[in-house]
């Protein structure tokens, strides 16, 4: 440090300081410019996701609840207003476990 000419300190002149915050100012407009630009890709983008899973899936989506109404159907479950009658089996059932050795 004691190499370093004590001639050489720039002062800041009211100038300078003008161009600095001009300068400041104009490279966050541009981030803020360039973030509003990715946030509405990433958007859109991911809009496009979805409406292509969603999409392509209809037919699963279909199949699932086919699936649904068919298997509320086997249980005798009420489906759309009406009880499907099955044959149903009502009871008890005791198990009786038989302990005694062959001897």
């Amino acid at each position: 440090m004691r190499n370093l000419p004590h001639t050489s300190t720039n002062f800041p002149n009211p100038l300078r300081k003008i161009v600095a915050f001009a300068a400041t100012v104009a490279l966050i407009g541009l981030v803020l410019m360039f973030s509003v630009v990715v946030f509405a890709v990433t958007v859109v983008a991911g809009a496009m996701a979805w409406g292509y899973l969603w999409w392509k899936t209809r037919d699963l989506r279909k199949q699932m609840r086919d699936f649904q109404t068919s298997s509320a159907m086997m249980k005798g479950e009420v489906v759309e207003g009406e009880v499907i009658k099955g044959e149903v089996i009502e009871g008890e059932a005791i198990r009786v476990a038989d302990t005694r050795d062959g001897n």
